[in-house]
């Protein structure tokens, strides 16, 4: 049972990033229909971002998050501007095709200028452990789970109670209408990439505190994993991402316990076909009809 409870803790921690990185492509997925395969490459350069703050401005936790989650939404907006509204009216093939080329654009520009070497983050916060009963209870992972709750809780609030979340709802139900009500669409979209892009760069920080170790290539599989909790939520549906991002978590880790390590990937797309299969729209989403 106490081992159960150990991996229950370690899974939550772990499911906290892909909830956070979730987060990102259910918002920009449920506005324009876009799977931004950019976003987890958008996480690994606020872990670099993170690094930098850290490591040669002496920068502590939190200031290097803030610095971490300006200057992603910052790159979530260009990367938007640049790659994305060009071919917003264009096919879906276009825009795939589209979302895979800039992240390998992030990801061999981000190698290119650090040379593909693995970078150990700074311990910017010292390790403690807590005992909780029989269950040992590290600091990082409260940090983690904190932040995490803090972020989804501020998403929420802006989400539901400011004039931008009201855009940002009305432009996912639908653009057209929201257009003619005066709503500036291009501005809602924009603001959408700055939150998702930010929330990334939370997560990218996280992780390298939590793991004290980041490259280049980090944000491919976490990336994949992230659009998987998304789709088990129901991708579109926010508190759906953040619900598929711990389940998916707490899954793999319950899976490594269980001396199943190498097959938890194959896991985790194990449960993506079922889901596809038994229901497409995710958990939280709900069945649309579209016009023919």
């Amino acid at each position: 049972m106490e081992q159960v409870l150990q991996q229950l803790v370690n899974g939550i921690s772990l499911g906290s990033i892909y909830a956070l990185i979730a987060l990102g492509y259910t918002m920009v997925y449920g506005i324009i229909n876009l799977i931004n395969f950019a976003h987890g490459d958008i996480y690994m350069i606020g872990a670099y971002v993170g690094f930098a703050a850290t490591t040669f401005f002496g920068l502590g936790f939190i200031p290097a998050l803030i610095v971490s989650m300006i200057i992603t939404a910052v790159l979530g907006v260009v990367v938007e501007k640049v790659a994305y509204k060009p071919i917003r009216k264009s096919t879906r093939i276009a825009a795939l095709i589209t979302a895979i080329s800039v992240s390998l654009f992030l990801e061999y520009g981000m190698m290119y200028f650090v040379k593909a070497e693995t970078r150990t983050f700074p311990e910017v916060l010292p390790s403690k452990n807590f005992r909780l009963g029989n269950v040992i209870l590290n600091n990082k992972d409260v940090y983690i789970v904190i932040v995490t709750v803090v972020m989804m809780l501020i998403l929420q609030y802006i989400i539901h109670k400011t004039k931008i979340g009201m855009a940002m709802r009305a432009a996912s139900m639908d653009s057209e209408a929201a257009q003619l009500m005066g709503i500036s669409v291009d501005n809602t979209i924009s603001v959408t990439f700055a939150l998702g892009s930010c929330l990334a760069g939370v997560a990218g920080v996280l992780v390298g505190v939590y793991y004290n170790s980041i490259d280049p290539l980090m944000g491919m599989m976490p990336g994949i994993k992230a659009f998987i909790a998304a789709v088990i939520g129901g991708i579109g549906v926010i508190p759906g991402a953040m619900f598929g991002g711990y389940l998916l978590g707490i899954t793999e880790t319950m899976v490594s316990a269980a001396g199943y390590s190498l097959y938890k990937d194959a896991v985790a797309f194990a449960i993506l076909i079922l889901m596809l299969l038994i229901k497409p729209k995710g958990l939280f989403g709900k069945n649309v009809r579209e016009k023919v």
